[in-house]
């Protein structure tokens, strides 16, 4: 059952919850304040919840709650297409990829024209080998990928196979490149960010993102947090990230 909002969220029953995730929340800081107003309200104080599809704590948008019985279909979830806008800014890299870390070796990007960067996005699109980044939440040898980047360790990820169906430019002001890509389960758009800034011979980072739809589910449908934002105290916009873009 779709709900929009948490005053009708019928614990026994079970329900989904859309919710539009604040910038700087982690998806687990979403799940534990929902969790804490739905016991508020119920009195009911065990219940299973989740989420479908991590965001990073620098995304925002769309994120599936899944309450009781309907946990079950997180799995579903998790497989279908994820549609996302946001922007890339070209003339810089990040050892992560976004800006979680500082933009780092500048490069000229003068010499690129629209049609350079149209003709870049258009290798994208189809089944491809994406890399994903060393701060992730990739397994390698029983530990995440991103507990080895914080020691600085160098390890080798493994190439995966993910899909692109579409990817469209909505705005071009350099350094930044405003794109809305539709893409598979596991695409990392920062590994994009970086693939393109390769390609253009320039560098680049993922600087803003948004998940706007998963399936036929979209943000636009999603519960605001905003009011909720100056009561969860795990709202550190400065705390190191503890959960990575697995989508």
């Amino acid at each position: 059952m779709l709900v929009h909002n948490i005053e009708n969220i019928d614990v026994q029953n079970g329900a989904i919850l859309l919710v539009d995730k604040p910038l700087r929340w982690t998806s687990f800081d979403v799940v534990n304040k929902i969790k804490y107003e739905i016991k508020n309200k119920t009195g009911c104080k065990k219940f299973k919840i989740g989420h479908a599809g991590t965001l990073d704590p620098l995304a925002t948008g769309l994120l599936i709650v899944c309450i009781g019985k309907y946990t079950k279909q997180i799995p579903e979830f998790q497989q279908q297409k994820k549609q996302y806008e946001g922007t890339f800014t070209i003339g810089a890299t990040t050892a992560s990829y976004d800006l979680e870390k500082t933009p780092e070796n500048f490069m000229s990007y003068n010499h690129l024209s629209e049609e350079d960067i149209l003709s870049a996005v258009n290798q994208f699109i189809g089944t491809i080998q994406q890399l994903p980044p060393l701060f992730s939440a990739v397994r390698i040898d029983g530990k995440r990928a991103f507990e080895y980047a914080r020691q600085e360790k160098d390890v080798t990820i493994q190439p995966k196979e993910i899909t692109i169906y579409s990817f469209d430019i909505k705005r071009i002001a350099l350094p930044e490149i405003d794109f809305e890509i539709t893409c598979s389960k596991g695409t990392y758009i920062r590994s994009i960010a970086r693939d393109l800034g390769e390609i253009l011979g320039c560098g680049a980072y993922l600087s803003r993102l948004r998940r706007t739809k998963t399936g036929d589910f979209s943000v636009n449908n999603a519960l605001d947090m905003t009011p909720f934002i100056n009561t969860n105290k795990r709202n550190n916009p400065n705390r190191k990230r503890k959960d990575f873009e697995v989508e």
